[in-house]
């Protein structure tokens, strides 16, 4: 058994590779600072499933998590412990390392979000770079030398397709890609100083049961259902290369092997989705026709994605399992068991 710190648990990967964690027989100990970003009730719905309690379900409040006050909370046996604490607060940081012996740190927690990064650049500084700091600083002076770092496949802008690890990825186009950049060269930077062993994991749309609601996939699920217009920027051709969130977790998880210092992929690898071909499998599987709502294509957005994942296979012996199909049906039913309390759920 080893014992690991998650940070971001509460979202929706993190959430995800903590319950994959924990069933593998590990300690984890979980940090986030419950932001009111999107609606706080996913988080907390997300909170629950980990702990093993329904006190999420008392929560009418979307920017107020039950779990924000409440100091530690722990669940599966003691296994999970979940502290309320911000990567950004460093003293509070420190107190984990020196209480917990972690074998290793997954950084998942982040700001993320293109469009909201240009309205509020600030915080994405703070959170993403700075707070990505402080757990490489608590790394070094508690002597934790395995790091995953989360990333993402919005860096590749303007680079040739399939996207492969060794492109440039200098030009980003939103503060929120800046400052994910800003993460990985520092922790590069700590691993050629301390001998950090790091993996950065850069990832590809990443879709599933109880996922953001401020990405596509959430949206248009809750709009057919419901009967409501969704909004498309653009026209629709741009592609992405859809990944199921169990195969995203599953390979988090391998991330943490030594591999001195690695950027890896993990995405679908297949060719990718348009959104229009997106919405028209959703509307098979959903039963229902989308009333769509154009909107003027957005600057900061990418117009095509698609991982190569050949370095994934070699070094960590990953590959996709789940399909963009089953995945877009797995999704589906967990919104419909889980429809009574998502109809308010605030987009």
């Amino acid at each position: 058994m080893a014992t690991y710190l998650v940070t971001g648990a509460a979202g929706f990967i993190a959430a995800r590779t903590v319950e994959m964690l924990l069933a593998a027989g590990h300690l984890v100990v979980g940090v986030d600072n419950l932001n009111d970003y999107y609606d706080v009730r996913l988080k907390d719905y997300r909170l629950g499933q980990l702990l093993g309690n329904e006190r999420w379900r008392a929560n009418l409040d979307s920017r107020h998590s039950v779990y924000a006050g409440a100091g530690r909370a722990e669940g599966t046996g003691g296994r999970f412990v979940f502290e309320p604490v911000d990567i950004e607060n460093r003293p509070a940081l420190e107190r984990l390392f020196a209480e917990f012996h972690f074998d290793a740190v997954f950084n998942l927690a982040a700001r993320a979000g293109v469009v909201y990064s240009m309205e509020n650049p600030q915080v994405y500084l703070t959170t993403n770079a700075m707070g990505t700091l402080n757990v490489l600083e608590c790394q070094r002076k508690f002597g934790v030398s395995k790091l995953v770092l989360a990333s993402t496949s919005s860096l590749y802008a303007g680079c040739p397709l399939p996207f492969t690890e060794d492109q440039p990825v200098n030009t980003p186009l939103s503060p929120y890609t800046a400052s994910k950049k800003a993460a990985e060269m520092m922790a590069y930077s700590y691993h050629r100083l301390y001998g950090l062993d790091i993996t950065v994991t850069r990832y590809f749309t990443v879709f599933g049961p109880a996922g953001r609601p401020d990405m596509s996939m959430f949206r248009f699920i809750q709009g057919i259902n419901g009967g409501k217009p969704i909004k498309l920027f653009g026209d629709g051709t741009q592609s992405r290369d859809f990944t199921y969130v169990d195969d995203i977790a599953r390979g988090t998880m391998l991330a943490a092997k030594a591999v001195g210092y690695e950027v890896i992929n993990l995405g679908g690898g297949r060719n990718p989705v348009s959104l229009l071909a997106m919405i028209a499998l959703l509307e098979k599987t959903l039963g229902k026709q989308a009333r769509i709502e154009r909107e003027p294509f957005q600057a900061a957005d990418v117009k095509e994605t698609w991982a190569d994942i050949t370095k994934a296979g070699r070094l960590l012996g990953w590959e996709p399992h789940v399909g963009l199909a089953e995945g877009l049906d797995r999704t589906v039913k967990w919104h419909d068991v889980n429809r009574d309390w998502l109809a308010a759920v605030r987009l």
